[in-house]
């Protein structure tokens, strides 16, 4: 998607002349700054064009006819569709690049510093939700990179820690029950049977080659060091496909609901993003496209949901492989411009991060 054409370029794509591409640009402006409908006489005080209220409405009217706008009550001024929205978005929006410190402000955040993937990716959703004012979402899938060393750290009560860590650095955890009465001892023996079997396997390789040891009783192990490898290796084996989906700022969409219908299309729209395939959808429209794409309303065909409008990028690694997707879901009234640069920016910091 190109950003930032000029109005000629515009009208000549759109069939509008330059005042009517100039109009709706300042409209959709303001609707973006307040939400409220924008009459004649408010855009012939923020037009330098020197229009009367009149002239404008005239505009108004032509630009209704068109489908790009609508009035919401019948003396109210206008808004604008989703055509109109998407009209802006395509030619008319306008946005800046992050200054250095914004760019330094993002990269030290995401910085890993031995925190496991998930908390970083956390503070990444975190982050952007912030900074957007909407909801965040970001999808890592799961990773299949080779494993560097396994560790078990004994918790109390019957609980231990298992530490994995991939050959990228990337740090994961889970916790396991242990049997009662293990002695400290077994931790050890499990997690060295574990590394002695790494050797730049994979999690699948590594708890295919330890079941074939297991069913050929060839591991050595006695039963209580056993029990812990399998524990171990049994966190990972029944996740999804689709890796990980992290969802914050949800709060941000329900501040000033007044409709219950509204309310009602929002919790749809997260009940729907907890399913496995809308995760794959996501993925997929990031994969399709080579930066920053906005979607209003129901284009995504992810949700059906009309007032709403979803920025979506992909993270790619430095083969260009894609490695997860980063965005924000919001009223269609967003801060595209604010937001975009930041989302572009966020996602090849992630890329970097999961490459």
């Amino acid at each position: 998607m190109t950003f930032g054409r000029s109005i000629e370029l515009l009208g000549a794509a759109s069939g509008l002349n330059s005042r009517s591409a100039t109009i709706l640009r300042e409209l959709v402006e303001h609707y973006l700054e307040t939400g409220d409908p924008v009459g004649s006489r408010t855009l012939s005080h923020r037009l330098p064009l020197g229009l009367s209220p009149a002239t404008i409405r005239s505009v108004m009217a032509d630009l209704t006819d068109a489908g790009l706008l609508f009035s919401p009550h019948t003396s109210a001024g206008r808004l604008p569709t989703e055509k109109g929205l998407r009209l802006f978005v395509d030619g008319l929006l306008q946005f800046g690049n992050l200054s250095d410190e914004e760019r330094e402000s993002i990269s030290s955040t995401l910085e890993m510093r031995g925190r496991s993937l998930e908390d970083t990716l956390t503070e990444a959703s975190s982050l952007l939700s912030g900074l957007s004012q909407a909801a965040s979402l970001i999808i890592a899938p799961k990773s299949e990179g080779a494993i560097k060393h396994i560790e078990f750290v004994a918790l109390g009560g019957n609980r231990a820690l298992v530490v994995l860590v991939g050959a990228d650095g990337q740090v994961e955890n889970r916790v396991i029950e242990t049997p009662a009465g293990m002695p400290p001892s077994t931790l050890t023996e499990a997690a060295n049977y574990l590394n002695a079997r790494l050797t730049g396997r994979t999690l699948v390789e590594l708890r295919s080659r330890v079941n074939d040891e297991m069913e050929a009783d060839q591991t050595q192990l006695d039963q209580l060091a056993t029990e812990v490898v399998a524990s171990g290796l049994a966190t990972w084996s029944n996740e999804g496909r689709g890796g990980t989906l992290i969802i914050r700022g949800q709060g941000n969409l329900l501040t000033d609901i007044t409709e219950i219908e509204r309310l009602s299309t929002i919790q749809r729209l997260f009940e729907r993003l907890e399913k496995q395939d809308a995760m794959l959808r996501l993925l997929e429209l990031a994969e399709n496209s080579d930066g920053v794409r906005i979607f209003i309303g129901s284009e995504s065909g992810l949700f059906g949901a009309s007032g709403m409008s979803m920025v979506v990028a992909p993270a790619r690694n430095e083969a260009r492989r894609i490695v997860g997707a980063i965005g924000v879901i919001g009223p269609t009234r967003i801060n595209y411009g604010r937001i975009i640069p930041v989302i572009d920016y966020t996602a090849r910091v992630i890329g970097q991060m999961l490459g």
